[in-house]
């Protein structure tokens, strides 16, 4: 990666850097050991994002049935002027900045309103944020782009120091791919990066009808079945297994017991898959199940009670009228 110094002589809006863990983060083995060969078997969402993961998202988002996108980009267009109005932010750092494609709402209402802002988008995929800043910077002529490289599970305590305010992102619903405690020990950590004049903006999708929840992730086109079982791929590749796709269905639904949809991989048949990077073979027996994702969904209570609980105030709600969704600002409490 470039050094800031060589990428300021060469285009001074637009720096890339990296931020350093302050944890160890487990590899793509080490959750293999812990989640796959082991009962339950699960394994973190993130393994779904290769390139070809990416793009089947994308285009998941595009779906009829999957609501969230659509629904936060529609709050943030609409919201956009006032959250920048309220918080003044000097600076926006995005945690899990993706594309960048929704934080563009809060560009244009900057721009509407003549207010300069520094954007720090902060991302696991160093080519992505290089890309996405580098768009940017093209279409807000006024933007300084300050690109960082991380993993956001890995730690916050190396996040550049930064004068004046903050506005902190996060966008997607992403707050819902933790579970409780997971998700507070986070806001929590995040809290403790922030001064007491930063701001934190949060989407977290809502309980509503469960026919809605499950048809957004049993999409009839079948993409997010496609999503879910290219983590197949993705372990054939990274720890040397053979898994047949074939083999396996897709399984999602919402667990009104613990709010929140469930991801799962499901063995049609008894089968042996072999992982050579570990030495080792998984049985699997007709039925059998790995589960590779959870959504959260929130009610208004909820949401505030585990901002609450994780040391932040709310300050701004923002829903559209069939509550679909919800974005926050919240603040720190002192």
């Amino acid at each position: 990666m470039e050094s800031i110094a060589k990428a300021e002589q060469m285009e001074p809006r637009l720096n890339c850097q990296k931020v350093l863990p302050t944890r160890s983060v487990p590899s793509l083995l080490d959750d293999v050991k812990q989640g796959l060969l082991q009962v339950p078997r699960r394994l973190p969402a993130k393994y779904f994002y290769d390139e070809h993961g990416s793009q089947l998202f994308d285009k998941i988002c595009d779906t009829h049935e999957y609501y969230p996108t659509r629904t936060e980009d529609s709050l943030l267009e609409n919201a956009a002027e006032d959250i920048i109005k309220h918080c003044q932010p000097a600076h926006l750092v995005e945690l899990g900045s993706g594309t960048s494609r929704k934080t563009r709402r809060l560009f244009d209402a900057c721009e509407k309103h003549d207010h300069q802002v520094k954007y720090w988008p902060f991302d696991v995929c160093e080519e992505m944020v290089k890309k996405a800043s580098e768009s940017l910077v093209d279409e807000y002529h006024w933007l300084d782009v300050n690109g960082l490289v991380g993993d956001y599970n890995a730690g916050l305590k190396h996040l550049p120091e930064l004068p004046g305010r903050s506005l902190y992102v996060f966008l997607g619903g992403t707050i819902g791919n933790f579970a409780h405690d997971e998700g507070v020990a986070f806001l929590s950590e995040l809290r403790q990066s922030m001064s007491a004049d930063d701001m934190l903006l949060m989407g977290a999708d809502r309980i509503k009808d469960e026919g809605i929840l499950n048809s957004a992730y049993n999409d009839k086109e079948g993409i997010t079945a496609a999503f879910n079982l290219n983590l197949l791929n993705v372990l054939n590749k990274e720890v040397e297994a053979d898994f047949d796709s074939e083999k396996f269905k897709h399984h999602a639904f919402f667990n009104q017991d613990e709010s929140q949809i469930e991801m799962h991989l499901i063995a049609t048949e008894q089968q042996t898959v072999k992982l050579q990077a570990l030495e080792t073979e998984i049985l699997f027996e007709e039925g059998d199940s790995i589960l590779t994702e959870i959504s959260r969904k929130f009610t208004q209570t909820s949401l505030s009670n585990m901002l609450k609980e994780a040391g932040f105030a709310l300050t701004k709600h923002f829903s559209p009228e069939n509550n679909y969704f919800s974005l926050v600002l919240a603040s720190p409490e002192a």
